[in-house]
């Protein structure tokens, strides 16, 4: 497997890393991903009526998003969304742990510590990540989502900037028909594109594993 990515919520593969994915899969490059929760408690735009509805809802709007993407391996676990600080940590070590054993990554892609916008899940997925990744001998290359801005003051006293940067313009009509896929989220979407609109054509992320010495650009 070429990208194997490990994330809380369905939407959290799409916004920063849609074109990354779509340059591994038009090339025939294996991509898999493990969701940890349903995102039950996130919006529901009056899409679904209640936590339980929105997990299925949510659900298929993930299924269809990978259909777009390419990504052909997926995994989804039934966590507590809003819950994993709260949750067993070593049943969710375990989880990440057994996903990369079986993948054997070339790749690993989560959330930086700040969990980029300091939601406790992203926090958590993070750490959970992390962890697996330093019991397992590190294994592969690990990246974490990366912007050029950090989302407030508090979280830029720990932000990691980005130190790989991907050209994904040409991939930028599937890039947002994929987006487009998660509907019950669409403030969500707003919201990225207000805060990082640059993160559209351009990906950025930091390779926390091997340590870079210099910024690398991929090209186009």
């Amino acid at each position: 497997m070429k990208l194997l990515m490990i994330f809380p919520h369905p939407d959290d593969e799409v916004y920063g890393a849609a074109g990354t994915i779509l340059n591994l899969t038009t090339k025939g490059e294996t991509v898999g991903l493990v969701t940890l929760t349903h995102g039950e408690k996130g919006r529901t735009l009056g899409l679904a009526d209640g936590p339980e509805e929105l997990a299925k809802v949510r659900s298929q709007e993930l299924k269809n998003c990978l259909e777009v993407l390419g990504i052909q391996v997926h995994e989804h676990h039934h966590f507590p969304d809003g819950g994993l600080k709260q949750h067993d940590f070593e049943e969710l070590v375990q989880v990440c742990m057994d996903a990369i054993s079986r993948h054997r990554p070339e790749i690993l892609l989560t959330f930086q510590p700040n969990g980029s916008n300091g939601h406790p899940d992203h926090v958590t997925t993070s750490k959970v990540v992390l962890e697996a990744f330093e019991r397992l001998g590190k294994p592969c290359t690990l990246w974490f989502y990366a912007g050029d801005e950090p989302y407030n003051e508090e979280l830029a006293k720990i932000h990691l900037y980005p130190n790989v940067r991907f050209n994904v313009i040409h991939h930028i009509a599937q890039k947002l028909r994929a987006i487009s896929m998660h509907r019950t989220q669409a403030l969500s979407t707003v919201d990225f594109f207000r805060r990082a609109a640059e993160r559209i054509p351009e990906e950025t992320f930091h390779q926390y594993h091997p340590e870079l010495q210099e910024q690398t650009v991929i090209p186009t």
